[in-house]
């Protein structure tokens, strides 16, 4: 009978702390999928001319566009490593 090694939660998620990976795994494109993803959202959201009538309030922060430009910025560090380390 083979047993298996245990797999530790660090493999499972890609590899140990310092382990140079040769292609990003399936977290690493997640991460750099969101900044994206989020922009997009807020030029359709911002293009679609349907009022934010669930979202909008007093507050010229009010509304889905400035929370879609918020969530994208806040998911730019991702990007941020990659173009470092990419020396751009």
């Amino acid at each position: 009978m083979l047993r298996r090694a245990p797999v530790s939660a660090a493999r499972f998620a890609g590899g140990c702390a310092g382990e140079a990976h040769a292609s990003p795994g399936m977290a690493d494109l997640l991460r750099l999928a969101a900044a994206p993803t989020f922009a997009l959202m807020a030029v359709l959201t911002a293009t679609s001319g349907m009022p934010d009538a669930l979202c909008a309030a007093a507050s010229p922060l009010g509304g889905m566009v400035p929370m879609y430009v918020l969530m994208s910025v806040f998911h730019m560090p991702p990007w941020l490593k990659l173009i470092i380390r990419a020396g751009v």
